[in-house]
């Protein structure tokens, strides 16, 4: 079987079909390490779901470097009131550039995975026998299942799944690397909400030997509509914001501003397998809607579609309706969370003033809890 795209959905799908005595080619258009455009913050329930295929896999991932240990989460409000919330599951930001890395060293070192890094995937077709993949310069893999892990540009859900861009369901995002931040501390994530973009925020997290990842997210359907320029107002409100100003009048930049897409979760259902093939992470549109994370998301997708493959194989079932127990499992353990999410996010997207009281409330003895669990 083939995977397609070596991120965190694809290395995770590998690493769950390492005792499977499957044949596996994990396929990517990249050299590794390379970098990929993203906030960087690796959630908790990333961990978890590696843990339960083996703790020696978090155990290594916890030795990275540069990282940045995460123990709680500053979110301040359009009115400038903040509120800083501790979270249960250690986690930790590391730039995707030595995650990824990471997370596919573990694939050598631990299966017998063919990888295949400079892999360009140009297009495939599905016959009654298996998938033909087309590579670049005419070569061409068959294989019974290939898992589209490819990313928010999937070549495998562009091609078998083909639908138009939904911008209600997908945000755009640009982020820049910064150093010589002030006021910024290790071990805590910010989150800057304002009236002028609540369907999403700017962060600062940092990542480790003094850099802090930078950026702006919001819905598609806002930055299309108000024809937003999202390099030139995080920018803007760098130098303006009354409490990012100051922090940022001594920030030097190490690189330019690059932009983003993030399919989100938690829409209207949709197919994300068919007969021989799944889709997992961004491919299948898993990015948590409300925080904006989807590594996690894309690692408990990446073992969903390795334990589907292997009953497809035991079975020899490679059917469409055979597949549908994965979209099942997918949206029983991530889906509903999503839709949580989405919901939430829609519902304060206009609404300042509720998020305003929101923090005001929270700092309330005993009120606060109910907004960590809201929220995470």
């Amino acid at each position: 079987m083939a995977i397609v795209g070596a991120g965190p959905a694809g290395t995770a799908c590998a690493l769950a079909l390492r005792q499977s005595g499957l044949r596996v080619a994990l396929l990517d258009k990249a050299q590794f390490p390379r970098d990929k455009v993203c906030g960087d913050a690796v959630p908790g329930q990333a961990f978890k779901a590696l843990r339960r295929l083996d703790p020696a896999f978090v155990e290594q991932l916890w030795q990275l470097q540069p990282r940045d240990d995460v123990r709680d989460s500053r979110l301040v409000a359009p009115s400038g009131a903040s509120l800083t919330l501790q979270w249960k599951l250690p986690s930790f930001n590391s730039p995707r550039e030595t995650f990824d890395a990471a997370l596919l060293e573990l694939v050598r070192t631990h299966s017998d995975t063919t990888i295949l890094e400079n892999t360009i995937l140009k297009g495939l077709h599905i016959d009654a026998e298996c998938v033909h993949l087309h590579l670049a310069e005419g070569a061409e893999l068959t294989c019974q299942v290939v898992v589209g892990c490819d990313g928010a540009n999937s070549v495998v859900g562009r091609k078998l799944l083909p639908a138009p861009l939904d911008r209600a369901h997908h945000c755009a995002g640009v982020r820049a690397y910064y150093e010589n931040v002030a006021g910024a501390s290790s071990g805590t994530t910010e989150f800057f909400l304002s009236s002028d973009y609540l369907a999403g925020y700017v962060w600062l997290f940092p990542v480790g030997a003094g850099r802090y990842n930078v950026g702006l997210g919001m819905l598609s359907e806002i930055v299309s509509a108000h024809k937003v320029d999202l390099k030139e107002t995080l920018t803007r409100v760098l130098a303006t914001h009354p409490e990012l100003a100051g922090r940022f009048a001594q920030a030097r930049p190490l690189g330019p501003i690059v932009g983003f897409g993030l399919p989100l979760g938690g829409g209207r259902e949709r197919l994300i397998s068919g007969g021989r093939f799944m889709l997992c992470g961004d491919a299948a549109s898993l990015i948590d809607p409300l925080q904006g994370h989807g590594i996690d998301t894309a690692i408990q997708s990446g073992i969903l579609a390795g334990a589907q493959a292997a009953a497809c194989f035991k079975q020899q079932d490679f059917s469409a309706e055979f597949m549908q127990q994965y979209d099942a499992q997918v949206a029983h353990k991530i889906g509903r969370k999503l839709a949580k999410s989405y919901r939430l996010m829609r519902f304060l997207s206009n609404k300042a003033w509720l998020v305003n009281a929101a923090v005001r409330l929270a700092r309330v003895p005993g009120l606060k809890p109910w907004v960590q669990r809201a929220i995470g």
